[in-house]
Order: structure tokens, then sequence, then C-alpha cells
């Protein structure tokens, strides 16, 4: 199959200088990017075919050959055996390149240091526990390194561009002699960059890169919970004089809440009854997320007692049914008694007391057997 103008895929003219080109890519690539586009075969093979057209026409020498060749240019035996991808008679890989490869971590590397990837960046988000059962849309402010957009992340002034390297003629490595041995090492005047800059943008001193705070608008999902964590590709920092900005974490924090706790997808809380309640038995009125709801009490219920209400909890952002709510029974003791009251306790303590006070309290007669029984067996 014939492959498409370089030219075309990224829409310039073959006029068309670096910054174009550069800026066409940048479109392309975050438009066709596999993390925006997961699963879709077509973006991923589009995103190579602009990440391969980039690749040439930025390198002079390729694109020169592109201009000449076309496709021709970087073909098997291309251009009469003299093409850039050519085998071991051709101009392309040779003995050099392939021990380079094997022995370039050894001896310092035998290429041009690749400009380095933006850093990732982390930035933690707060959310309610509503927030963070329903999703919300949240701006957020970061600072971060960005590119500098006078130079076009070039470090050099505008009208000027970085010049190849007089010390190692662009390759980014010198050879040391030592003995027998060839020693290759990074290029002391530029670093393994293979270029310097003669004349630096006055906007970033030759960095590339300005430091400034920008705002983004972030979808959290429903579901999320603490822990979880938001990948935002390419909104990290920006990289070195034109490699890819890293990426941005976003690290999910649920606040405490004053009524729920959360765990996985269901919802726990305390719900107080008073005496009275609790002994007969009635209905009370619990919160959810949704809103207010009747749980009936039945009579002689203890603290401690769980009641579930189903699909009253969370739907987790990994998917599955939604959550319980899970209401624990608090028996409250009265408090500030007037009088009458006290003397109305007064009264049913007194009557439970009596010969039916073991069957009112079986929990409280059972304690007492067994404390009565531990000493016994002391005494023996």
């Amino acid at each position: 199959m014939a492959k498409s103008d370089y030219y075309e895929i990224l829409g310039v003219s073959k006029s068309a200088d670096e910054r174009e080109i550069k800026k066409a890519y940048k479109r392309l690539a975050m438009k066709f990017h596999p993390d925006r586009n997961p699963g879709n075969a077509e973006a991923e093979e589009k995103f190579k075919e602009v990440k391969e057209a980039y690749e040439i026409l930025t390198d002079e020498q390729k694109r020169a050959a592109y201009d000449q060749y076309g496709h021709a240019a970087f073909e098997q035996g291309g251009m009469g055996g003299g093409g850039f991808g050519g085998g071991f008679g051709g101009g392309g890989a040779d003995f050099g390149d392939i021990f380079g490869d094997v022995f370039g971590d050894i001896f310092g590397g035998g290429r041009r240091q690749r400009a380095a990837r933006g850093s990732d960046l982390r930035y933690t988000m707060e959310l309610t526990l509503e927030e963070a059962v329903r999703g919300v849309t949240k701006e957020i402010r970061i600072p971060t390194l960005q590119e500098c957009e006078k130079c076009d992340g070039s470090g050099a002034k505008a009208g000027s561009k970085p010049q190849t390297c007089s010390t190692c003629h662009g390759a980014g490595q010198v050879q040391m002699r030592q003995g027998f041995f060839a020693v290759q090492q990074p290029c002391p005047t530029c670093h393994g960059r293979g270029t310097v800059i003669k004349d630096p943008c006055n906007a970033c001193h030759g960095h590339g890169r300005v430091e400034k705070s920008k705002t983004l608008s972030v979808k959290i999902p429903a579901g999320v919970d603490t822990g979880d964590r938001i990948r935002l590709s390419g909104e990290g920092e920006a990289g070195e004089q034109g490699a890819p900005s890293g990426d941005l974490y976003v690290q999910v924090s649920v606040k405490k809440h004053a009524i729920f706790e959360r765990e996985e997808s269901n919802l726990f809380c305390e719900v107080p009854v008073n005496f009275a309640m609790a002994a007969l038995g009635g209905e009370i009125e619990v919160p959810t997320l949704d809103g207010r709801v009747k749980l009936k009490i039945p009579a002689e219920t203890q603290t401690g007692k769980l009641f579930r209400m189903r699909g009253k909890g969370v739907k987790s952002v990994r998917g599955g049914a939604v959550g319980d709510l899970l209401c624990r029974v608090v028996v409250e003791t009265p408090v500030k008694l007037n009088e009458k009251q006290k003397q109305l306790l007064q009264e049913l303590g007194e009557s439970l007391g009596g010969p039916a006070g073991d069957a009112n309290s079986p929990r409280s007669k059972s304690f007492l057997d067994g404390v009565k029984k531990f000493f016994d067996d002391l005494t023996r």
C-alpha cells in the first residue's frame, strides 16, 4: 500500500518551516494520541503516521532526501543502495552502529542524547463524599514549566536556531583514546545534545521553557474514592527542545463526612434511638445520599444492631452493583431528666429488679452469673 505524502499527513506546505511543522504535529498528535482514543485502531495508525512524518521533516538531511526521492529514500536499498534505510552496503546501519548499540551504555553511549521528556506532575484534589459519589467537574490551577511561546521551545532567539556543535559536529559524543580502546563520552560543549545556542531567547534565557501557572478543567467520574488517580496525558511539564510533555496525575482524597463512613461500595452510619423506642419499637427517619427514608425499629432492639438498606450505598467507578447503607443502632441514655421523668425511671428500675428482672435483662443476668462463677473459682 502506497504511503501518504508526509506534508499532506501534517497538513503543511512543502515550504513550511520547522515551527509550522512542529505546531501541526502537536495539534494532530493531541487529536490522535492513543490515550485519548482508547481501543481506536484507526486513530493509533494515524498517530504513527503523524509521528513518522514529523521525525522525517524536522531532520534536515532526511527532509532533503525525502524532497528529492520521496519515500524511496528510506526503503531498503533506496537511492541505488545509498538510502537512509539501506543494509550494510548502503548509507544506513553499519558495524559501528551495531557495536554502539551493544557497548553504548558501558562506554558512555554512542548516540546523541535525546531531549528529555517533561516531568510528570501530581495534584491532590480534596472532594466531599457527595462529590466523589456523584462525580464533579472542577477547575484546578497548577504551577508548571511550559514551552516558551517566544522561541517555540527551541531556546534560541526569534529568527535564529540552535547551531550544530563545533566540538562533536552534532554527534553529541566525543571519542577519547585510552590505550587500545577508544571510549565515547558525552560532548563537554553541548552536553550530549549535538547543538548549542549562540543567541539565547530573552524570555526563557535559552532553556526553551518558562515557569507559568495554568488552569485546567478536570472531570471527576462518579464513584471515585480516596487513593484513586486520574491521568491527564500531556498536561505535565513541557519537554526540553520540543520533547513530549509529561503527564498530570490528579490524586483523589475524600474528606471525612459528618454522618457517613464509606467502605468500598457500602456506606455506614450510626442511628441513635431513645430508650423507649429501643424497648417498644417504632419508626425513625434516617439520612441517605438521596434523601430521608423511614427505618422501622423493632421492639427490644439492642445497641449495635445493624439494619441494611439495599441500594442506598455507592456505585463504584470500577463498576458493579450499587452498595448498601448499613445503619448501626445506638441506644441513647437519657440526660437532663426532670423530676417526673426520674421518678418514672425509678419505678421502672424497681419493677425490673423484681422476680421478672432476669427475663427483662437476659444479658445482664448472664454477665452477673459469669462474674459470680469467676470469683467462686478464685476462692476454691
